[in-house]
């Protein structure tokens, strides 16, 4: 249609503005990158770099179809740039949802680009074939140069399923040839204390972040080695029943650099069977004189009766997740015994008002700015005197609505206008959604 209105408007000039209208079009077929310059050259003739750059926004599907094109396409397929980073997506289509990555794709990859590969991460489903498959790629990759990896697993088992020694045969193939590895979650998996000992010996001067909740054939002393001569991790992710007193002490030696990220899961999946050990205050003191912005996260999935060895005296956490029921005294310890508290998390608790808890953590937890509470019990009133005692500085507040009990003093409605005045902003409980 423009070049329809463009040729009545020649026709109806006088020759002088045809003219002109001839020369500017002349100019504009001549143009590097206009429209009737891809026309007359094709777009197979565009420069590489743009080239390069379109497929670095095409998804993998269409970048494959696209260089089919033509030969210069092909060509752009194969840079190394664009191979640097990939995820490999391994599922048995019967059981799984994921989308798995052709086969002659992988042996592509590895014959032509494992030597480009940088950043790579395998995300598998359930099934103990798919997982096996993500070990035969990674025992391929004796050319790599991998700078992050990880191991994803949609849903357990997965890499738990994997003979221990298949697995880390796999992954001592990428430790020992990467070379530069700094970024590595491998949570849920088999991976064992020779295996650290091999990262460490190839990657310690890499290294900076490690993250491995879950992995039950780690001891204390595997993950010391990696605290001992990986001066420079900066975030670590682990289980508590391998966190001791040593390995946060070697985490706060002089050669170590300031750790920014401490997540600890504690995990029991057998009540009443599992005693947890103590980490003596002196060594959480010398990680928080060392590292004074630390990150201390931890997540708590116990039944009541296994807390007994928690915050009975100072800790440094920062933000906590109770996903299963915590008790009144327990959170009164928190209150008494995590000073440097950001954020808090309690998905239950029970049929007891927690308004006096509430207050001594608005009182002691100066830092806080994040609550949340699921199926627990708080008085109107109380609620209102522990945001009224924590101000604007609380950022994020939920907190559903059938938490909050109505009494002599305040009803929801009130209460909804009263939070709202001393956080500074309108807000409201969150409502459980009706389906």
């Amino acid at each position: 249609m423009k070049r329809a209105r463009q040729k009545v408007v020649v026709e109806n000039e006088a020759p002088q503005t045809s003219q002109k209208i001839k020369k500017k079009r002349t100019c504009f077929q001549g143009a590097p990158f206009g429209e009737a310059s891809l026309h007359t050259l094709g777009w197979g003739s565009l420069p590489h770099h743009v080239i390069l750059r379109i497929f670095q926004f095409l998804s993998l599907v269409d970048r494959a179809r696209a260089s089919s094109v033509c030969r210069r396409w092909n060509e752009t397929f194969h840079v190394p740039e664009l191979w640097r980073r990939f995820e490999f997506e391994l599922s048995q289509p019967a059981t799984s949802y994921l989308k798995s990555t052709h086969p002659d794709l992988i042996q592509q990859i590895i014959k032509r680009h494992a030597d480009h590969l940088q950043y790579v991460s395998f995300k598998v489903d359930s099934s103990t074939e798919s997982a096996e498959a993500a070990c035969d790629i990674l025992s391929q990759l004796v050319n790599c140069s991998i700078k992050t990896l990880g191991l994803i697993s949609t849903a357990k088992p997965s890499f738990m399923n994997v003979s221990k020694a298949h697995f880390a045969s796999a992954l001592t193939v990428v430790f020992v040839n990467s070379k530069s590895l700094s970024s590595i979650k491998i949570d849920d998996t088999p991976v064992d204390d020779p295996s650290l000992k091999v990262l460490v010996a190839n990657n310690s001067d890499t290294l900076k972040l490690l993250k491995m909740s879950s992995c039950p054939y780690v001891s204390p002393a595997g993950i010391l080695c990696v605290a001992d001569q990986c001066h420079g991790l900066k975030e670590l992710a682990l289980n508590y029943y391998i966190l001791s007193d040593e390995l946060l002490l070697a985490l706060s030696s002089e050669k170590h650099v300031d750790l920014e990220h401490l997540r600890i899961d504690v995990v029991s999946e057998n009540p009443g069977q599992v005693e947890f050990h103590t980490i003596k205050k002196q060594s959480w003191d010398a990680l928080v004189k060392h590292s004074p912005k630390v990150n201390i996260v931890m997540y708590f999935f116990l039944y009541e009766e296994e807390f007994d060895a928690f915050f009975r005296e100072e800790t440094p956490v920062t933000h906590l997740y109770f996903g299963r029921a915590v008790s009144k005294a327990m959170l009164g310890r928190i209150g008494m015994n995590c000073p440097r508290l950001i954020e808090l998390v309690v998905c239950a608790n029970g049929l007891q008002p927690l308004d006096d808890e509430l207050m001594q953590i608005a009182e002691r937890c100066k830092n806080l700015t994040a609550m949340g509470l699921g199926e627990c019990e708080v008085t109107c009133r109380g609620f209102i005197e522990f945001v009224k005692m924590c101000g604007g500085r609380l950022t994020q507040l939920s907190i559903m609505e059938e938490v909050l009990i109505p009494d002599n003093d305040y009803n929801l409605d009130q209460l909804h206008s009263e939070v709202s005045k001393h956080l500074g902003r309108m807000w409201f409980p969150d409502m459980m959604p009706t389906w």
